[in-house]
């Protein structure tokens, strides 16, 4: 199994419209062979002074792949270009963690 956590910055005020471009991504994605998990998450609310935030423009995806010949047909797929294509110009960072478990 390869995990992988993606860490997105958007522009100033533009997660709204990548997470909305992300989320009409998502059936495509689960529906991918070997996609056992697959979704954003945004800073929970509440939580106290021991959490690290993100913050208002960041988010993190979290996802789950049961072997690294889905997760690169997964980096190669069509859809993954076309949001990569859509999204580009809105995105000031991403960072992108694979790990495997230890």
């Amino acid at each position: 199994m390869i995990h992988v956590i993606a860490i997105v910055t958007a522009k100033p005020g533009m997660r709204g419209a990548i997470l909305a471009a992300f989320k009409a991504n998502i059936p495509a994605v689960r529906a991918e062979q070997g996609c056992l998990e697959y979704g954003p998450a945004t800073d929970a609310d509440g939580i106290g002074p021991f959490q690290t935030q993100l913050g208002p423009d960041t988010f993190m995806v979290i996802e789950k792949w049961d072997s690294v010949e889905a997760l690169k047909a997964h980096a190669a797929a069509p859809h993954m270009a076309a949001y990569g294509a859509k999204t580009r110009d809105m995105i000031a960072s991403r960072a992108i963690h694979v790990l495997a478990p230890a």
